[in-house]
């Protein structure tokens, strides 16, 4: 993001279920954590590809993409939103995932590019406070 680009008063957030699983409530939930806690959220619904997923976060202006994956098909649904994002020049939407996801599998979606994944169990907060944090960094915002 470009310095002089001015900061938005309240951040954006897509909140995405990719591929075939419907299993949507804790993407519900944060989406809803997300929303009392001030950012303006957009839920994309079930079964959504990445490409989908990815022309939404463009058309709708969001900073980040909250991904959502019981399927485990997260080593490969997860590093291809990121490599779209990168492809459109879209790359300052940051991209953070949350589901059942093994210990060894989140040290290779943080190195294809995803910032943060969240397992069951995490409060609510922590999601809150890393999204709040990962869009103040991206404007240039620190945290006090």
């Amino acid at each position: 993001m470009n310095s002089s680009t001015p900061a938005p008063t309240t951040y954006r957030i897509l909140i995405g279920k990719p591929g075939l699983d419907g299993h949507d409530r804790g993407a519900k939930v944060i989406a809803r954590a997300l929303r009392d806690a001030g950012f303006e959220v957009i839920y994309s619904g079930l079964h959504q590809t990445p490409g989908a997923l990815v022309r939404t976060a463009i058309e709708e202006d969001v900073d980040g993409i909250g991904l959502s994956i019981l399927s485990g098909a997260h080593n490969t649904l997860m590093p291809k939103v990121v490599e779209l994002l990168q492809e459109e020049g879209a790359d300052d939407i940051f991209v953070f995932g949350g589901g059942v996801i093994p210990e060894d599998d989140i040290t290779k979606l943080e190195e294809a590019g995803v910032r943060a994944i969240f397992t069951p169990g995490t409060n609510t907060s922590e999601v809150i406070d890393f999204v709040k944090r990962a869009c103040d960094d991206k404007y240039g915002r620190g945290q006090d």
